[in-house]
């Protein structure tokens, strides 16, 4: 057991002290207790090699108070002897740093040599028995191999052997370096708060206790109230006409419930002195609650900006806007010049305003109609200017004549009690002229004088212009409309009959497009049902008589007839870019590779057909069979440009970059595209030609060998798919048709060769079906059935809602996207989604509905079909479906 006893020394009053040890119970010597990791390296440390020599010859008062320092978690340390030999504890480790452990067992002088210009002398203090203790003492000291500046709190004590003599140093020591940085930074930002409080554009108080006593304000602040002194007074005292317009309620209304106050376009009116002139004012301001450590309100933060300005020009700019819808809505000259007035009055906020005809020679102003404040009488009528004054001759002059008090201004001082009787002490007289002479006036009248500053001049100016050149124009307008009539008559009587004739006319080359289209169509429909109906209708007379051998051919016929169709039906919505789309990243290269074969059988012998590309082709994400159509459509076309002498179509891909120039010179965003050119020999184009090339029903082709549908066809899709197609000809030199696609950033689909499709086999899967045609739900539901699923059939989305929105297991939604019920196949997968949102869906559409089910961009889990379609791809369809 150890007992320490400390005691003052003899020479400094609480400033040294003698510590003695009583091992009362005869237990091992200090260097056997725990004291941590230095405990363990003082154990294991050669003493022998210092001036101290061996622990068991060290003085006792040493070895206790080495056992103390070991046993303590403040950072402490001792220096002993004639070199102050260095030891310390655990808790002062990480202020030695770097240092550590090599400082063990060595001269304090070489341990501290960094911090030795600035502690060395307290050392030396100590030494001679004086403690020393200091707060924040800032240490420069060397680590990680750098010079950076620390502080420490400590205290430096002498320890005295048993004659008397200060034989070591006993230290308690705290690094204080974060903390003192962190109130320097404090410091820095209150510095900076207040800068920024002083320099604010915005005006800012600070306002505290439930009385809303100024505590500071920023000179932003001082300038809005008129300078007066606020600092140490209540809002009450220091602002009273604050108080009866309201904002002393709202302060004590955000004081007692601390919420914040948000105000736009508030006004107020400012007055510096009792009784004074009020200085309206339009302000955006808050006020924000402040609140104590324990969330209780203890003022009031005040900030904000004058936005008179600004409400100011907005309601002059909204005067001037409407005056320009009234304008536009008056034929009458009275009727504007009223209208000008009303609006100029009501923003000024004058008594009257009035615009009149002058007679300069008689000196008179004719007043049809003015506009009066109310309790204001009319001046409409005829006055004589002299009457009221000698500023005749400015206004003769051209110089507008601004009054701000009759009974001051020579021009009217004599006839001030005229013009105070007609509620005009103050008033503005602004000639209106025309070709340099006088013919109209605007004027302002206000009942009391007031200043007119710049900017009421330039509205009223503005007001004038605008009113004089309206009414001139209307003069105008109704001279020539009552001179012109019977002109105006003949010139309608004409212009309908031109147009008659030119709507007849376009009716009629519209009527004979159409015609030949649908000649074309009706005939290739005509053939396409006959070919069905005559099929089945033979199917069905062989099934009566029981003949079952060699009924396949009547359904091959059949169902190559509706693909047929379906075909042309395609065609067709390509036209017109309404087409369905299945776009996929798609390996172009590889698709045209693969239609090479095609394309010759198609162009015929005498045509060469060259395929060029590069290996490294970027992919695009499109319909492939949309852009194989395309491609051979414009190989057709080449090839009837070369007839009947054949010639090269030249088939060419490339990775295409486009800048803004560029793509804007072909109406597409710039980025990155692959471009398919396909050039051939023939005759070429004339530019007016290529001019109307993708317009519908245009075609230079003999009558009954072309629709004039197959470039608009490919405008379509390429448009749709997110390109553009361009042309460049030359008549005799031939033509080439170049096809631009977005890139796709991705890996191109593998596509294997045409297959027949399996059909699905489920395993008891449930599928809804919603379809509003009897006849194809039915289809699909057989289908089902006979693969195995359990359908469930809707007839509309609202009846498929409600299934979904039910507790039943639904593994596929298959569903039309143009349904009755007032919601279309879309709208019912994705309120489905919400509820379930891993329901795999598949849309099925007979026509353009690309907008309903996401313009080709389909979420994960959704795919599209296009009416008509196989039994055997949709079974196979829903088996992938449901077995991803």
């Amino acid at each position: 057991m150890r007992a320490f006893c400390v005691r003052p020394g003899a020479d400094d009053v609480g400033a040294s002290f003698v510590i003695s040890r009583d091992d009362q119970d005869g237990a091992a010597p200090w260097f056997l207790a725990d004291g941590g990791e230095m405990g363990e390296r003082m154990r294991a440390f050669d003493w022998s090699a210092t001036p101290l020599g061996a622990p068991a010859g060290w003085p006792e008062g040493l070895k206790s108070l080495v056992a103390l320092m070991l046993d303590s978690r403040q950072g402490m340390f001792i220096a002993w002897g004639p070199e102050l030999t260095w030891m310390c504890n655990d808790a002062f480790v990480p202020i030695l740093a770097d240092k550590h452990p090599a400082a063990l067992g060595r001269p304090t002088e070489a341990v501290w040599a960094d911090a030795w210009p600035t502690v060395g002398a307290l050392f030396a203090e100590v030494l001679q028995g004086r403690a020393q203790r200091f707060e924040d003492l800032p240490v420069p000291l060397v680590r990680d191999g750098e010079t950076t500046e620390t502080w420490f709190n400590f205290s430096y004590n002498p320890v005295r052997d048993g004659t008397g003599h200060v034989a070591g140093v006993y230290a308690v020591v705290t690094e204080t370096t974060d903390k003192v940085r962190a109130l320097a930074a404090l410091g820095s930002q209150r510095e900076q708060f207040a800068r920024l409080f002083e320099q604010a554009p915005s005006f800012m108080t600070m306002l505290s206790g439930p009385e809303h006593r100024f505590d500071m304000a920023n000179p932003a602040y001082l300038k809005l109230i008129g300078h007066r002194p606020v600092v140490g007074l209540t809002v009450a005292e220091a602002l009273p006409e604050a108080v009866g317009q309201g904002f002393l309620d709202l302060l004590d209304r955000v004081y007692e419930t601390g919420e914040a106050y948000v105000a736009s376009s508030a006004v107020y009116g400012m007055q510096t002195e009792p009784d004074g002139p009020i200085d309206e004012r339009t302000l955006d301001f808050v006020y924000q609650p402040i609140r104590d450590s324990d969330g209780q309100v203890t003022g009031i933060f005040v900030e904000g900006v004058d936005v008179s300005e600004r409400a100011l020009l907005e309601q002059r700019r909204l005067a001037l806007v409407e005056l320009g819808d009234r304008i536009r809505d008056f034929d009458d000259a009275d009727d504007l010049a009223y209208a000008a007035a009303e609006i100029l009055g009501r923003t000024l906020g004058v008594s009257r305003a009035g615009y009149g005809v002058i007679d300069k020679q008689a000196e008179t102003i004719t007043i049809a109609r003015d506009w009066n404040a109310p309790g204001i009488e009319s001046l409409a009528g005829v006055l004589q200017f002299r009457d009221y004054g000698s500023y005749i001759e400015d206004l003769k002059a051209g110089r507008t004549v601004v009054i701000e008090d009759a009974d001051l201004d020579p021009r009217s001082a004599e006839t001030a009690a005229a013009l105070k009787a007609i509620s005009a002490q103050a008033f503005v007289n602004m000639p209106v002229t025309e070709q340099g002479d006088f013919v109209a006036l605007l004027y302002l009248n206000h009942a009391e004088a007031r200043p007119w500053t710049e900017d009421e001049m330039a509205l009223v100016r503005e007001v004038a212009e605008r009113t004089r050149a309206a009414t001139e124009r209307r003069r105008v307008e109704n001279e020539l409309r009552a001179l012109a009539a019977t002109l105006e008559e003949q010139v309608e009587a004409r212009t309908r009959e031109l147009r008659q004739n030119e709507e007849a006319l376009r009716q009629a080359q519209k009527m004979e497009a159409v015609g030949q289209l649908t000649g074309g169509l009706a005939h290739d429909f005509n053939n396409l049902l006959a070919a069905v109906s005559g099929n089945l209708e033979l199917l069905e007379i062989r099934l009566r008589e029981g003949r079952l051998t060699g009924l396949e051919r009547y359904i091959d016929n059949a169902q190559g007839a509706a693909r047929r169709a379906a075909a042309l039906t395609q065609r067709l919505l390509a036209f017109s870019r309404r087409q369905t789309l299945d776009p996929r990243p798609t390996d172009v290269n590889r698709l045209i590779g693969g239609l090479e074969e095609l394309i010759r059988r198609s162009v015929g012998p005498g045509v060469e057909v060259e395929l060029i590309g590069p290996l490294d082709l970027w992919a695009a994400r499109i319909d492939p069979s949309q852009l194989e159509n395309s491609l051979l459509n414009l190989c057709i076309n080449a090839r009837d440009a070369m007839a009947p002498g054949g010639g090269r179509i030249t088939i060419e891909t490339a990775n295409t970059t486009l800048d803004p120039k560029d793509a804007a010179e072909r109406d597409l965003p710039p980025g990155q595209y692959l471009s398919i050119a396909v050039t051939d020999t023939g005759a070429g184009m004339a530019p007016e030609v290529i001019a109307r090339a993708f317009d519908p029903f245009f075609t230079t082709k003999p009558l009954g060998e072309g629709t004039g549908l197959g470039l608009s066809m490919v405008y379509g899709f390429a448009r749709q798919s997110g390109g553009q197609v361009r042309i460049t000809s030359q008549v005799g030199k031939g033509t080439t048709m170049c096809l631009y696609l977005p890139r796709f950033h991705g890996e191109a689909e593998v596509v294997g060769g045409p297959e027949a499709p399996a059909p699905g086999h489920g395993d008891g899967e449930t599928v809804l079906v919603i379809d509003d045609e009897p006849a194809i739900r039915a289809l699909i539901v057989e289908v089902l059935q006979d693969s195995g699923y359990i359908a469930i059939e809707a007839a509309d989305g609202p009846g498929g809602l409600k299934v979904l929105e039910s507790g039943a297991r639904i593994d596929l939604l298959i569903t039309d996207v143009g349904l009755p019920g007032g919601m279309n196949g879309r709208q019912v997968a994705d309120a489905a989604r919400v509820g379930r949102p891993d329901l795999k869906v598949l849309f099925i559409t007979g026509f353009a509905e690309t907008a309903a089910v996401g313009a080709g961009h389909l979420a994960p889990g959704m795919e599209v079909m296009t009416k008509p379609f196989a039994m055997a791809a949709l079974g196979s369809r829903i088996r992938d479906l449901i077995e991803r």
